[in-house]
């Protein structure tokens, strides 16, 4: 998979060699001598990654990092941090900035291109999420501001066969995070399928293999969302490129710093919410584009993807299937005399009894204004009239209370029946039929049912 790939540092040379090196695997690359100059290309290129230099003059790397995670904008894109700088603080302050990796000079090529895989997969991931819910915000059907989440208080199973060390790192972790140890890999398995924020995963246990475990999670479809850190000893470059290979978020490397354990965490935490966050959204927006906001009724698009699947499978010789095309009765008469905001009461309560007396297999929908439509799979014209005249039946038998209980309203409904005659009848035709046999109900005094055979 490539990528765009913005590298920045203030030294011509050092980015001349970068560039070449991501050039010659691909990637299509850009540069920057400073950060403000990165700041604004970030904003206006949307790389993919971020190779970041820390010692720069004026606005350092921990500055520039800061600000692209402070940005909604930017705040997505993967950073890596680049520098001659080896020392715990420095690596702990890189990874506190927001950075989700550190690679000291000179560049181990191995490693460097294994993360780059790593974040652009992940990048992946969240640009297609970040783009559908744009999609949804410009169609109206997700409000709201952008969610700045945080990332503590995650649920966190560590899977480790070493006691002492499973202890200690569950200690550091309970400062501000709700831990939980497991030294089975099954169990594990099963503990993040029922949801989890993280997986910190021990590679060098001797009670089952770590390598296969991080792949079991991202092959599960329960837990493959699930952020992944490996814990993998600092000289073991093999095993951390083939943990990043086959789906390791990130890696902790042994001995482990306690500093370094709380800044990775926080950045998977916050990571996971985020993508969290897209994706109740993109469920949201679907929900929305299906679903009668009103009376919570599937809408007329919906019905319209069932009405021809159903069509296409009588056609094929599968079972009939019918409609009920039902309008409330003087409904205009409602809205005149007590406001539409009684309407809406209406609307409301007739769609909670229509939901109510119909079957579990039938599709209540809200087909527009005061008319509704019931679609019915495996349903013949005789069973279809039956079901009506109970809808009918329950909508009369008693008033609709409104206004707080402080009126009540005698409501009736006219409905029209049919059902499919052939292979060849067409949804526009089934719903014609029951549409005039709905006006032939009204037509003959309302508050009744009419099936039209044809």
């Amino acid at each position: 998979m490539s990528a765009r790939i913005l590298v920045v540092d203030d030294i011509e040379a050092n980015v001349r060699l970068l560039e070449a090196k991501l050039a010659a695997e691909y990637y299509e690359v850009l540069t920057a001598g400073d950060g403000p100059t990165a700041l604004a290309l970030a904003a206006a290129e949307q790389p993919d990654i971020v190779l970041l230099d820390v010692m720069m003059p004026g606005m350092d790397g921990f500055s520039v990092c800061r600000r692209l995670k402070d940005d909604p904008a930017t705040r997505h894109i993967p950073v890596v941090l680049v520098t001659a700088l080896d020392g715990r603080a420095d690596r702990v302050a890189g990874l506190e900035a927001g950075a989700d990796e550190f690679l000291t000079k000179p560049i181990d090529d191995m490693m460097l291109f294994a993360r780059v895989r790593s974040l652009t997969r992940l990048k992946a991931v969240i640009d297609e999420l970040r783009e559908r819910e744009a999609s949804g915000r410009r169609m109206g059907v997700i409000a709201g501001a952008h969610a700045r989440l945080g990332g503590a208080g995650g649920r966190i199973l560590v899977v480790d066969d070493h006691p002492r060390q499973a202890q200690r790192i569950c200690a550091e972790l309970a400062v501000e995070h709700r831990p939980i140890a497991e030294t089975d890999a099954e169990k594990a398995l099963l503990t993040a399928r029922a949801g989890v924020d993280l997986v910190i995963v021990n590679t060098s246990a001797r009670a089952f293999d770590g390598l296969r475990l991080v792949a079991q999670l991202r092959s599960d479809e329960a837990s493959r969302t699930v952020p992944v850190l490996a814990i993998i000893d600092s000289d073991d470059r093999p095993r951390v490129v083939k943990a990043l290979e086959i789906g390791a978020n990130d890696i902790l490397a042994r001995p482990i710093d306690p500093q370094e354990l709380a800044a990775r965490v926080r950045t998977q935490i916050r990571r996971k919410r985020y993508t969290d966050y897209l994706r109740d959204n993109l469920d949201q927006s679907l929900e929305l584009a299906v679903t009668d906001q009103l009376t919570g009724l599937h809408n007329r698009r919906y019905m319209e993807g069932r009405l021809d699947a159903l069509s296409r499978r009588a056609g094929a010789g599968g079972e009939p299937f019918a409609c009920l095309v039902i309008d409330i009765d003087h409904f205009k008469k409602v809205n005149d005399s007590f406001g539409h905001q009684v309407g809406d009461e209406v609307l409301r309560e007739f769609a909670i009894r229509l939901a109510s007396n119909v079957r579990a297999i039938d599709l209540p929908v809200r087909y527009g204004g005061e008319e509704f439509v019931v679609v019915m799979p495996d349903t013949l014209l005789e069973d279809a009239r039956r079901i009506a005249e109970r809808i009918r039946l329950h909508v009369a038998g008693s008033p609709f209370r409104v206004l707080g209980g402080q009126e009540l309203l005698s409501v009736t409904i006219s409905i029209g029946v049919a059902a499919s005659l052939s292979g060849e009848d067409t949804p526009q035709a089934l719903l014609r039929r029951a549409d005039e046999a709905m006006y032939e109900a009204k037509s003959a005094g309302r508050n009744r049912v009419i099936a039209r055979a044809a």
